[in-house]
């Protein structure tokens, strides 16, 4: 049980620690545009899920955050 229990902990620990990663992230590319726009998890630049990518739609003006 107690194996189970340690188990649970360190999933949600480490869900919880992904969640930070991605916040300290987001974060850091808000305070420094000039190193590009914030990169999606699911690829492209954050703007291309939405099938606008090659078409300009990557410009800094339009990154999501």
């Amino acid at each position: 049980m107690t194996t189970y229990l340690t188990t649970i902990g360190l999933i949600l620990i480490l869900m919880l620690g992904w969640l930070v990663v991605q916040r300290v992230y987001r974060l850091f590319a808000r305070r420094h545009p000039e190193l590009g726009p914030f990169r999606s998890e699911h690829g492209g630049c954050g703007c291309c899920g939405n099938g606008n990518c090659g078409d300009g739609a990557c410009d800094s003006t339009h990154h999501k955050h």
